[in-house]
């Protein structure tokens, strides 16, 4: 009785863990990957697949085409849309990091009165939704010409990717030791040179943290890209793909499929190159 009794314990082992981690993280990960799973098949589904599910299985394909995805790439402005949206994030991203590092910088360790006051007013301004500001930011669109040009999108992107990359970076520069930063300047080295030679290197995760945070939006936005956009040509992806394939009450289902997954790849690369940095980094920030 004694030799069965580990061997009983082990399999209640086992089974706890079955029924407290792995099942709750199939659950998890089926929710997650099943839409990019359908978006997938249906990308390289035919029409007659798409339209009738009485008699093809709606959950896989029996013939793929590429035909979709021909489709969306020469008989659309689809590349177009694709590299503005591309020039609109990198933009918009590249603004919002320089204005992020600076503010961040200033508010953690310049110490003015105040600083915590300012800080949380940055990160509140990032509640605010879209759909308020947008209206008072298409004035200024106008007034400086600024409407049908992606330009209008990389210079108000910013307004909502800036608050919280400066909430993230401050909890980033938080974590990195201040002492070193006493030590240059007792060495006589400034503020600027202990950013660029000393801060900024340290806090590489925390940078690229936020910047795929800020890309991420920036490519998925759609309400200011909606608004200041009008010229079919000059649209982004998300944008282009839901005004541009929908005809009416006709939805190129294929077309449109093949537009989402497309358009999801670049951000997908992105993530897969620095999501040890970007988990890193999310420790550092939220570590007090």
């Amino acid at each position: 009785m004694s030799d069965a009794t580990p061997e009983l314990l082990s399999w209640d082992s086992r089974a706890r863990r079955v029924v407290t981690v792995y099942v709750p993280l199939a659950c998890f990960l089926l929710v997650l990957l099943f839409p990019f799973y359908w978006m997938t098949i249906t990308a390289f589904k035919p029409n007659g697949e798409l339209l009738d599910y009485k008699q093809n299985n709606p959950f896989w394909i029996s013939s793929p085409t590429l035909d979709n995805i021909r489709k969306l790439l020469f008989d659309t402005e689809y590349p177009r849309w694709l590299m503005t949206t591309m020039g609109v994030a990198f933009g918009a991203t590249a603004i919002a990091l320089v204005a992020s590092v600076l503010a961040a910088y200033a508010i953690q360790r310049l110490r003015f009165k105040g600083s915590k006051w300012v800080g949380l007013a940055i990160y509140l301004a990032y509640l605010v939704p879209p759909s308020i500001l947008f209206i008072p930011l298409a004035q200024v669109v106008f007034e400086f010409g600024l409407f049908d040009s992606p330009m209008a999108l990389v210079l108000t992107y910013p307004t909502f990717l800036i608050p919280f990359c400066t909430w993230l970076l401050i909890g980033y520069f938080k974590s990195i030791p201040y002492e070193l930063e006493e030590c240059a300047l007792i060495d006589g080295a400034s503020r600027l040179q202990i950013l660029r030679r000393i801060t900024l290197p340290l806090a590489v995760p925390g940078l690229i943290s936020a910047g795929i945070f800020a890309f991420t939006l920036s490519w998925n936005e759609f309400i200011y890209a909606l608004a200041f956009i009008s010229s079919s040509e000059k649209k982004t992806v998300p944008v282009a793909i839901l005004t541009e394939l929908v005809q009416g009450d006709v939805y190129q289902w294929g077309a449109l499929m093949a537009g989402a997954l497309l358009g999801s790849l670049p951000v997908a690369i992105f993530y897969s190159f620095f999501v040890e940095y970007y988990v890193s980094s999310l420790t550092g920030a939220v570590k007090e």
